[in-house]
């Protein structure tokens, strides 16, 4: 999936004018999109330096910190959007994150890798752990702590008190609407606070 088309399908679920957080942001592209595009304001969190200052180069509100400290840096309610695009499997207390980023923000937008792809399942058939665009590492250097499925989500954002508002998946430069959890190489979901 590019970047512009992921980029568009995020877009279209921020509402115009929104605060948003952006954790994990990245170059700053979403956010910059966001502001330009959708008149939104906020801030990213990001770590890597060389993407900090491309942030700040964008124009960008930046925040450079490691996302396993928390966020206890905003109030509750800070934001209307949070956003955690293909983050959470990089984190070692994903369950903690996901709580917090219900608490500063009204609404959330999460995606990840889906492990129960087709492709990534047969390749475990076959013995192997599957090497794919959306999981572009062997498993001996993969940044990657976590993997995860819709079902997984879905049982972990009912367990934390979350109401998914609308889930899909992507697959190349499509949304995946039916069977995701089989036809998608990316899970990507709308929650709030039940």
């Amino acid at each position: 999936m590019s970047d512009r088309h992921l980029h568009e399908v995020i877009a279209q679920m921020v509402p115009t004018g929104s605060r948003v957080l952006d954790l994990g942001c990245g170059n700053g592209a979403l956010l910059a999109h966001l502001r330009d595009q959708r008149q939104c304001t906020g801030y990213g969190i990001e770590l890597d330096d060389s993407k900090v200052l491309e942030c700040v180069r964008r124009g960008v509100n930046v925040i450079q910190r490691n996302l396993e400290e928390g966020l206890s840096l905003f109030e509750d309610n800070s934001f209307d959007v949070v956003l955690q695009l293909d983050t959470l499997q990089h984190l070692r207390n994903t369950e903690a994150m996901l709580r917090e980023t219900a608490r500063v923000g009204r609404t959330g937008v999460v995606s990840f890798p889906n492990f129960a792809h087709w492709p990534h399942r047969l390749a475990v058939l076959r013995g192997h752990m599957p090497v794919t665009r959306t999981l572009p590492y062997q498993w001996y250097d993969t940044p990657n702590i976590r993997v995860a499925t819709f079902k997984d989500f879905e049982v972990l954002a009912r367990k934390n008190g979350l109401q998914i508002t609308d889930s899909f998946g992507l697959r190349g430069n499509r949304t995946v609407r039916r069977l995701p959890n089989l036809l998608a190489s990316s899970a990507v979901f709308l929650f709030e606070r039940q």
